[in-house]
């Protein structure tokens, strides 16, 4: 069978709004996997075709059954497979047949289960690759389209009530986060348009889910439960149609990898671990990523109720309290969160203590129990706040006011007016409400959140999807080109190819002799470094193979022969190429630089605090490879360590220029020989004062294991 090649996203239609759905293993018993979808299609009104499919014909649960699809009167869209593995591939085969558009494996029993059933998993993805039909799963909790009442799951979220239809909707690679994610978002009040499963992927992955919903017009905000990611490029692709058509993507990644515990060959492969990996791609992508499920209902919630355009960025907000305890209190836990609240503008204060004169007009804003008095006394602190621009967002706090009519009828009059005076304004409220007012708070734009950590999370992380960079110009192309052997074999032969790249690497040069030692001294000039050179030794440090500071001919005589018999002793089998004769650059801020191949994602590249430090601090920034300088430059801001490269403490200012250059012809080159090279380790890269550029004094490259089979 030849093998389409199907867009991502594409053909999905059918699972949410299909015209007719047939259901295999179709049960009489709706406690079982093949009862409880057709119970739910019918006790939810869902106004298609339903077909049960059952060899025994008959009735089931009141409805027809058929044999199979192939007596069906009509070609059903979509088909529920509900039968025992054995018997998944002969359906699928026959759905393929008859022409169904798409079909959503329940059963389990597939890869989950070892080799065998890996196999017959593999099977039934050629079908889908080769007739074009979209499989979901096998072992999946299949999909809902709320707007259409269509149902392949047997998910018990809906053995009690039905999602209320919205524009939030729901994507999951595991069956139970995304069954439980859409029971929080009933209990939230968060309506919602579609919610796909995608258990093992043999054809349609989280990539394809966040595209279909970042094409569906009644989708407005994708919440999505990730575990991992089987198609790097897919999910790029994918991302990247969310943000073009501004729909913000929320992203639950869970199984955080113990990055740095294992020892690695380089630094860079203990620094730039997977799910580091995957939390640089994601921020490319504009997504935003959330650390629990409770937060990403938060976020979703509040990005749908507020939406995206009155999101601004930054991270600066004003609190406003009737009471000081809780003031204090959010201030600590928005300042946990990276939020900074600062001093409002005189005016502001002005403005505050003309409405009631025993406030306290700073920030947070005790506005006292006055406002609970008027509606109007309210409104005027809002106004006042919500018109200094030393805010990016207002959270308001109220402990018990939306519990108490009065006190709730005063809220309620003054948010109404600062609404309508201030349309664009993010305002949260942290506050507990019976539902009915929270759906009123929602409705005027106003994001309801209970607990005070919770909505300081929030808000920063709504900040954070606002102060999302530029969707990045796609670069050029570069063209792969493979990787002699000997490039691998040592430092000196490692910092040649990176030399020739455009890497800044000081002068330098390999003594076989003592004699070749001293006329590359005679050449270079001192002070020097002597390292060893040998494809054994991949830390030269842990055998005395390096002496800095060599001065002049006496002194590099002496410590030529020194450094040799060191490492002698302590290495006596390693093989000895010669001894690097090296320029020695002193002062500078040292950083380390590398690049790493990740087997779903490419080439990403990474710099952080250098030297010793690089695995202790692990302050580093991570990107896809290639970058531009822009990009670059950011990652050196992004780093706690940038304020030693930017002056701190009256420190001059170091060739930030310079370093980004060396990242941008790292990360290419990292491109260029992907084939060839796993990790590329320089550390540290010196990076001198402004307008004296940077140096690569030690590097590795690591050899991809299979290319380097290939020339063996």
């Amino acid at each position: 069978m030849q093998q389409q090649d199907v867009p991502v996203g594409h053909g999905l239609d059918a699972l949410f709004k299909p015209c007719s759905i047939a259901i295999f293993g179709a049960s009489d018993d709706v406690t079982k996997i093949g009862g409880r979808p057709l119970q739910f299609l019918q006790k939810y009104g869902y106004a298609g075709g339903i077909y049960p499919i059952n060899r025994k014909g008959g009735l089931v649960q009141s409805l027809q059954a058929y044999a199979s699809v192939a007596e069906l009167p009509e070609v059903p869209e979509l088909a529920v497979i509900a039968v025992p593995p054995a018997g998944v591939l002969d359906a699928v085969q026959d759905c393929a047949q008859r022409g169904v558009k798409a079909a959503v494996i329940l059963s389990a029993g597939f890869s989950e289960m070892g080799e065998e059933g890996s196999r017959l998993q593999a099977r039934i993805g050629e079908v889908a690759r080769a007739t074009g039909m979209r499989i979901v799963g096998p072992n999946c909790l299949g999909a809902i389209g709320v707007p259409d009442k269509s149902i392949a799951t047997f998910s018990v979220a809906l053995e009690s009530s039905f999602p209320a239809a919205g524009s939030v909707g729901i994507v999951s690679q595991s069956g139970n986060l995304g069954s439980f994610t859409l029971r929080l978002a009933g209990e939230r009040g968060l309506g919602v348009s579609r919610m796909l499963t995608t258990g093992n992927e043999c054809d349609v992955d989280i990539a394809d889910a966040i595209a279909t919903l970042a094409a569906d017009p009644g989708t407005s905000v994708i919440l999505c439960c990730m575990e991992t990611c089987r198609d790097g490029a897919k999910l790029i692709q994918a991302m990247a149609m969310a943000r073009e058509a501004g729909k913000p993507l929320v992203v639950l990644k869970v199984g955080v990898s113990e990055a740095g515990s294992a020892a690695a060959a380089s630094h860079t492969g203990a620094l730039a671990g997977s799910d580091a990996v995957f939390d640089a791609v994601l921020r490319q992508g504009g997504a935003l990523r959330v650390p629990s499920i409770e937060l990403l209902l938060e976020v979703g919630h509040a990005l749908s109720v507020a939406g995206p355009a009155r999101v601004p960025g930054g991270h600066r907000v004003a609190v406003l309290t009737a009471s000081g305890g809780f003031g204090v209190l959010l201030a600590d836990a928005a300042s946990a969160q990276g939020l900074a609240l600062p001093k409002l503008a005189a005016q502001t204060q002005e403005r505050i203590l003309s409405a009631v004169p025993f406030a306290a007009p700073s920030n947070p804003v005790d506005m006292t129990a006055q406002v609970s008095s008027r509606p109007e006394v309210l409104a005027r602190m809002l106004d006042a706040v919500a018109r200094d621009d030393s805010c990016d967002a207002l959270i308001l706090q109220s402990a018990n006011a939306f519990h108490v009519p009065r006190l709730r009828d005063v809220f309620l009059e003054a948010l109404a007016q600062v609404r309508k005076d201030h349309p664009a304004r993010l305002i949260l409220l942290c506050a507990r409400a019976p539902d009915d007012v929270r759906a009123r708070l929602n409705a005027m734009g106003f994001p309801v959140v209970e607990g005070i950590d919770a909505a300081c999370a929030t808000v920063a992380a709504l900040l954070r999807f606002g102060a999302r960079e530029l969707a990045p110009a796609a670069p050029a192309a570069i063209a792969r080109a493979p990787l002699a052997a000997a490039a691998f074999a040592t430092e000196a032969s490692a910092k040649a190819m990176l030399a020739e790249a455009g890497l800044p690497v000081p002068r330098e040069a390999v003594a076989r002799s003592l004699d070749e030692a001293l006329a590359a001294a005679r050449d270079m000039g001192f002070p020097l470094v002597l390292k060893i050179v040998s494809p054994d030794i991949a830390h030269k440090t842990e055998v005395g193979g390096v002496f800095v500071g060599v001065r002049s001919e006496a002194q590099l005589r002496e410590e030529y022969e020194q450094l040799l018999a060191r490492v002698a002793l302590k290495a006596p089998g390693a093989r000895i190429a010669g001894v690097l004769v090296a320029q020695m650059v002193q002062g500078g801020v040292e950083l380390i630089l590398g690049a790493r191949k990740d087997p779903v994602f490419g080439p990403m590249v990474m710099v952080g605090l250098g030297g010793i430090f690089a695995e202790i601090f692990k302050d580093v920034a991570l990107q896809p490879a290639p970058v531009d300088e822009v990009q670059a430059t950011a990652m050196l801001q992004s780093l706690k360590a940038f304020p030693l490269l930017d002056g701190a403490r009256g420190r001059p200012k170091a060739d930030v220029q310079a370093a980004a250059k060396a990242i941008v012809a790292l990360s290419r080159f990292a491109v260029r020989h992907a084939d060839s090279v796993s990790e590329i380790d320089i550390n540290p890269l010196v990076v001198l004062e402004q307008g004296r550029g940077a140096h690569a004094l030690d590097a590795l490259l690591v050899p991809e294991e299979h290319a380097m089979k290939g020339k063996q």
